[in-house]
């Protein structure tokens, strides 16, 4: 999806506190009302196996998409978009469906079958496939002839499963470019090759190599429907190195330490079934609610989360996605009630909305910034709100380009909690960033040591941090308070 604003000049006032009334009694009575309680009821169904990891487009996030709206009307919250709450729009969808299989044979016995979700997962957009084929290591997966750099010279990939590094090299070579190293670019690099299927594994020297996790961040290019995509754990990749001589380690440090390709056959035997609905263009929605203000109503504060995860595959598992992001979704939907049922009188206007495909590449935010329910240069400042539920700090990004939004958010957490670092970035950042972009002052509510789970199926409820989780809640509505209050 192409962003249709970067070239958009828009005049962005400076957020300025005036002096005003002592309202601090109203402010702790509200405050008062956000209970850690109601929040984490919130976060538990969004979490709950009945909605089946929110993936952007499926029937688990509609049903997340039409508690939110319903939960809008039912606290008077008028249509975000019009005529409605809703701002659909299309977006790529993969369904991963069973049977799953992976298994390991050597000279032609079954050796080992690998558990889904633990040994293994399926990159969101895998291919269908049912096949038995050889398989062979080809380093970080990556063809550049040209610039005399190709992970797939010397070696016969046809016909075959490739087996290569997830991750681009940490070291460079003059003049290469490692390209974006999206699982959709190196599928295509070994599909062209004329490889049967991809085993991404983590680059096991690194300093904390990543496990196996449920991501639908693709990259751009056409989908290749008939050409399965598994992340397999360092482990079960070392089990079919087993007759080649190498460990997966080894097979790194002779890459790295030359800067030079390092390939080879494994003389093992894989066996994937999968089995995918896919669809290039399937519906999906922004769910928003407006706060009308009074003296400033046509200044805009626009609130908001991502609602989306990553899904299900099979039969078996399914993404939770407490932290990532029913925290931050169960915030949104929290502040919406305190300011509707307490009929808080705001000079600005609130917009309420919860972004669909931010997982996939922030196309929900991207969405409401190029077809927005107000004009951009209306919005006077966007905070946005993303694992807030598990770590042991807060941090708030974007204060480089947005320094009074965020030295505001740190005065007032330094009266009330004290628990804001210093640490922040230039701007943006998730869904913040379409809005960063189009040059609206924006502020990254994230809690520290934020991502222990992240894309994990341990991303339940019961780890999130209720006391840490409350209090950041607590500072994003005194902020939103001052916003449009004050």
């Amino acid at each position: 999806m192409k962003v249709l604003y970067k070239n958009i000049l828009i005049f962005i006032p400076l957020i300025i506190i005036a002096q005003q009334p002592d309202t601090k009694p109203i402010r702790n009575k509200l405050i008062d009302e956000i209970r850690i309680e109601n929040i984490m009821s919130t976060v538990e169904y969004l979490a709950s196996e009945e909605l089946e990891g929110r993936l952007s487009g499926s029937p688990g996030f509609f049903r997340a998409a039409e508690f939110a709206a319903d939960e809008f009307n039912r606290i008077g919250l008028k249509k975000g978009f019009g005529e409605s709450y809703y701002q659909t729009f299309l977006v790529e969808y993969n369904e991963i469906l069973s049977p799953n299989v992976f298994e390991l044979y050597i000279e032609s016995n079954k050796t080992k079958s690998f558990s889904l979700g633990e040994d293994y997962v399926y990159r969101g957009f895998t291919g269908s496939g049912d096949l038995i084929a050889d398989v062979v290591f080809c380093g970080y997966g990556l063809s550049i002839p040209e610039n005399g750099y190709d992970d797939y010279s010397g070696v016969d990939v046809r016909g075959k499963i490739v087996m290569v590094f997830k991750q681009n090299p940490t070291w460079k070579i003059e003049n290469i470019n490692w390209g974006n190293g999206y699982p959709r670019e190196k599928s295509k690099t070994a599909f062209d090759h004329g490889a049967k299927g991809i085993l991404f594994v983590s680059t096991p020297n690194s300093k904390n190599p990543q496990k196996t996790i449920g991501s639908v961040l693709a990259g751009e290019g056409e989908q290749i429907e008939y050409f399965p995509q598994l992340h397999i754990s360092i482990e079960s990749a070392d089990n079919f190195l087993i007759n080649s001589g190498y460990t997966l380690s080894r097979l790194q440090y002779n890459i790295d330490s030359n800067k030079k390709p390092y390939s080879v056959e494994l003389n093992t035997t894989a066996k994937i079934i999968v089995k995918t609905n896919y669809s290039k263009e399937k519906e999906t929605v922004n769910i928003a609610g407006l706060f009308e203000g009074t003296k400033k109503k046509d200044e805009y504060i626009v609130v908001g989360a991502h609602l989306d995860h990553v899904g299900k595959q099979g039969d078996k598992i399914y993404f939770p996605g407490a932290n990532d992001n029913a925290s931050g979704s169960a915030a949104v939907l929290e502040f919406a009630r305190i300011f509707a049922l307490n009929k808080i009188q705001t000079e600005r206007s609130i917009i309420f909305v919860l972004f669909s495909s931010e997982e996939a590449g922030l196309f929900g935010s991207k969405q409401f910034v190029e077809n927005p329910p107000v004009p951009l240069n209306s919005i006077y400042a966007m905070l946005n709100f993303d694992c807030i539920g598990h770590g042991d700090s807060i941090q708030i990004g974007g204060g480089g380009k947005s320094k009074d939004l965020w030295n505001l958010i740190k005065s007032i957490d330094a009266e009330n909690y004290g628990l804001m670092i210093d640490r922040t970035w230039d701007s943006g950042g998730a869904d913040a960033q379409p809005f960063a972009d189009a040059g609206i002052n924006t502020a990254y509510f994230v809690t520290t040591n934020s991502y222990t789970h992240l894309h994990y199926m341990t991303d339940k409820p019961n780890t999130l941090n209720p006391l840490l989780f409350e209090k950041i809640t607590k500072l994003g509505f005194l902020t939103i308070l001052k916003l449009a209050v004050e």
